[in-house]
Order: structure tokens, then C-alpha cells, then sequence
């Protein structure tokens, strides 16, 4: 193992061990066995070596997406990314909060990949009209929501203590995000021009023409028009409902 690879894996060691998820460099150079220069010629810094432990923590994150092969109810993968998320974050409090520290000011990589891959999933989802919303917005809703629970879930366990939480706050946000027979039966592919459907069906059908729209394997309108059609299709499928 390299020096560099050392003082990462000490580094990610104590910070997870950690009662606050503070780490001091003089600490990570005693159990790397290595002198400060060193560490200072990795990683510049104590922030560049914090830097380093959340890209770690990110990879290591994002091996429990990569590994998924995608299923055939993208809502389904939907509702498992959710809990999947919570469980990484309840197994690795420390690393997690350092993952969303504001004082990260530059997003990792790897943290942008975990968020196309949630918006690859939401895209399948709107092409068997299953979502309300465009996917890139239904993806921040999403996001937000999630890292917000786990990070309460982290944060103050003595105040949230009720295991259902996070269940009850993904239902109430797919509520939202899927149109309604998705959430009464999540293996129907509703139809959003059938008379019986609520007043989703607008938002829905718009955003599920807009997915459709995209995986054309060539273009069917000009520039200039599919700009237009595109910011008309988002337009409607993220207008409020009254």
C-alpha cells in the first residue's frame, strides 16, 4: 500500500471512530506512521485530506449503486435507492455528515454521478408515465428530501427515534413526484389520458412525452423547435397543482 493510500484509509478510520467526526493531522500522521511532511505533500492540507476522505466515502457510496443492475419498476428501484441511501448513512454517521458538510464547497464526482444516477432512474419512470414531475426536478425533490432525513437520522438520534421516518417521509415525497395509480399499485403502468385519472394527468403525460422525446434514436425536429417543445413540455409537467 502506498504512503498516500495509508494516511486516506487511517484518515477514514478515525474519522468514523470519532465521537464528533473530527480528526487532527498530528493524530492521522501518529497512526499512518508517517511525518507531516508527508501528509502535507498529499494532501496540501488538513481540508485537502478531509477532501480526500469524502471522495473515499462517495466511492464507497456509490459501489451500492453501480452493482445494481436496473429492474423492471423503475419505482420500485426508486423506493430501494431511498432506504439504501438511509442505511449507508446510519452505518457510516461520521462519513456522512462529512459527505454533506456545507464547508465542502466543491461537489465530488462522485456525488454528481449518484445524482444522474437517480435521475437516469426518475427518466425511466416518466417514460412509462409514471412521474407527475420533469425528472430533473423530481431528482432535487428527491435528493433533498433523502439527504435531509439521514442526516437527521445521524444527527439526532435521541430526537428521531421512530424507525418509520424515513419510510413515511419517501412515501409522502413519491406521493408527490408519481401520479396516483403508481402509489395504489406500484407494478400498473396508469394510462395519464384515461378519463378516471386525476389532474396529473397533464403534468404526467408532458412529462412522459418529453422522456420519449429524448430516446428518439434520431432527431425529429430542429434545434431551434426541440428547445422550444422541451422548455414547454418542463413547463408543464412541473406547473403546480391546485
Amino acid at each position: 500500500m502506498s504512503t498516500k493510500a495509508r494516511i486516506l484509509e487511517v484518515a477514514a478510520a478515525l474519522v468514523a471512530e470519532s465521537p464528533n467526526g473530527d480528526v487532527s493531522t498530528r493524530a492521522v500522521c501518529e497512526a499512518a506512521g508517517v511525518g507531516a511532511p508527508a501528509l502535507y505533500r498529499h494532501f496540501g492540507d488538513k481540508e485537502g485530506l478531509l477532501s480526500a476522505v469524502v471522495d473515499h466515502g462517495w466511492e464507497k457510496y456509490l459501489a451500492t449503486k453501480r452493482d445494481r443492475a436496473p429492474g423492471t419498476d423503475p419505482v420500485q428501484d426508486l423506493r430501494d435507492g431511498w432506504d439504501t441511501h438511509v442505511e449507508f448513512a446510519l452505518h457510516n454517521p461520521n462519513l456522512y455528515r462529512l459527505m454533506n458538510s456545507p464547508a465542502m464547497r466543491t461537489p465530488p464526482a462522485a456525488a454528481l454521478e449518484s445524482h444522474r444516477i437517480l435521475t437516469a432512474d426518475l427518466q425511466r419512470a416518466a417514460e412509462q408515465g409514471k412521474l407527475r414531475l420533469a425528472p430533473e426536478l423530481a431528482a432535487q425533490i428527491i435528493m433533498s428530501a433523502n439527504v435531509g432525513v439521514a442526516l437527521m437520522l445521524v444527527s439526532r438520534p435521541a430526537t428521531f427515534t421512530d424507525e418509520s421516518v424515513s419510510r413515511r417521509v419517501r412515501d409522502s415525497v413519491h406521493t408527490m413526484v408519481f401520479t396516483p395509480d403508481v402509489m395504489t399499485a406500484p407494478t400498473a403502468i396508469p394510462d395519464p389520458l384515461a378519463p378516471e385519472a386525476d389532474d396529473s394527468r397533464l403534468p404526467a403525460t408532458a412529462a412522459r412525452l418529453n422522456a420519449l422525446l429524448r430516446q428518439a434514436p434520431a432527431p425529429v425536429l430542429s434545434p431551434a423547435e426541440d428547445a422550444l417543445l422541451t422548455e414547454w413540455l418542463n413547463r408543464l409537467s412541473n406547473a403546480p397543482r391546485s
